[in-house]
């Protein structure tokens, strides 16, 4: 179904998980125009809560995250945070309502149930909860029968574990050894639990890996019955992550072998029962994200594909990003400067770019090629963008009608690469991204 275009791919590109891209993030915006863009928050809206610790750092890792192995660094973050949530809380107008909270990391589950429990408090106290959706992320080798029964408690309903493969040889590659037991005890604690969608993400592009391997780990994710699976392309820039310096750059596989597994894993999924969502992800019909392509309501924030249709998302702790549609800020990255200003009472926003009405019709279009496939861009910038699209339209991978771009089923491979064209930054920057396949 893919046709391998190389000379279309040799450009890294964003994964466009927003528009603007953390890249184009400056000091413009800070923590006095975070405490402003709260207060003027109204309706539904979603939360993101970051939790910067693991247990073990695994080498391919581009999250800001460090070792949860010294109580007093985590005891102070946690401080901080709890003290984030209620600043932000009391600045939220009265008409504000939290339909979605998602806890990512790093590993959520490197802090203590206990820990988790009180976040869940502070919330509940300081937050406009209305019948939230709850979600996770989980680091299957430190998950006890305590986290489930909590999550249980609590009424978390979806779940992402961070498996990447099933190989062995693989895992030791990168620094993530977990034995299918592992997996298997995690996944049985979950259910348990009342979680009803589970989500694997999965690997290719790793060190040594064949497509056997990621067959067999697809195999597997699909037997555990996986609601979800994100299938991610390795991204190896040790310039940028010195961790991946542990990583054999000598035994990752070419750009041909890597469209090939992308592509494999694509007609497997499918095959297997799954509904593509978008470029990377899929969905078994019925679940959530499913129904969200079927409906033409996909969406695209910092978690990724979503069905979450909330215009804010509101994160908090150190480096997490509140997205709005006339801005996005970031709070800052150095736990130890985050604690600081929450210390003087300030919200921790120390970077970020406004959103003029341009820039989002711009965002609309990125958004509506990756998540639905076309996008109106105007007879105008059809006729301005002719010469960067003639490439993709001489190989029918998109096509023009009327005022609308239109991706071809085989373009997927090529959505974010089309997606940059019309990404002003991208033809003034060289900074570097990840490949798009």
């Amino acid at each position: 179904m893919w046709t391998y275009y190389p000379e279309l791919l040799e450009r890294a590109v964003p994964r466009y998980t927003s528009f603007p891209t953390a890249a184009e993030f400056t000091p413009a915006l800070g923590s006095a125009d975070h405490d402003t863009a709260l207060r003027g928050l109204s309706g539904d809206i979603s939360l993101y809560l970051h939790i910067p610790f693991c247990e073990k750092i695994c080498w391919y890792c581009g999250c800001n995250t460090g070792a949860a192995n010294k109580h007093q660094r985590l005891a102070a973050y946690l401080d901080a945070l709890h003290h984030e949530i209620a600043l932000a809380g009391v600045r939220l107008d009265r008409t504000v309502r939290v339909r979605r909270v998602a806890f990512g990391g790093g590993s959520p589950n490197a802090i203590a149930p206990t820990d988790f429990v009180r976040l869940i408090d502070a919330l509940t106290l300081h937050m406009p909860l209305d019948t939230p959706d709850w979600s996770i992320e989980i680091d299957p080798r430190t998950f006890t029968a305590d986290w489930a029964r909590v999550l249980g408690c609590v009424g978390v309903g979806r779940a992402s574990l961070g498996v990447q493969t099933f190989a062995p040889h693989l895992q030791a590659a990168i620094g993530r050894v977990q034995p299918e037991s592992d997996i298997r005890r995690c996944v049985d604690l979950l259910r348990g639990a009342g979680v009803s969608s589970l989500n694997f993400d999965m690997m290719y592009g790793l060190p040594g890996q064949n497509w056997a391997d990621l067959e067999d780990s697809l195999e597997q994710a699909a037997r555990m019955g996986a609601e979800r699976i994100a299938l991610f392309g390795y991204a190896h820039v040790p310039e940028l992550l010195p961790r991946q310096r542990r990583i054999d750059a000598s035994a990752l596989p070419d750009q041909t072998t890597r469209f090939e597994m992308a592509a494999r894993g694509y007609e497997l999924l499918v095959a297997r029962g799954y509904v593509p969502v978008g470029f990377d992800h899929f969905a078994l019909p019925g679940d959530a994200l499913a129904r969200a392509v079927e409906s033409g309501q996909l969406r695209r924030n910092f978690q990724g594909f979503t069905e979450d249709q909330a215009p804010a998302l509101v994160g908090l702790g150190a480096s997490a990003i509140t997205s709005l549609p006339e801005a996005i800020i970031q709070n800052e990255k150095n736990a130890g400067r985050y604690r600081m200003m929450l210390s003087q009472h300030r919200m921790p926003g120390a970077l970020g770019i406004h959103r003029d009405a341009a820039t989002r019709e711009l965002g609309t279009i990125i958004e509506g090629l990756l998540c639905q496939g076309r996008a109106r861009i105007g007879a105008a910038r059809a006729v301005a963008m002719a010469e960067g699209l003639a490439p993709f339209i001489a190989r029918d991978l998109v096509r023009i009608e009327g005022d609308s771009l239109q991706l071809a089923p085989g373009a997927l491979p090529y959505a974010r690469t089309i997606a940059a064209l019309f990404d002003p930054h991208r033809q003034q920057s060289m900074r570097r991204f990840s490949s798009a396949v």
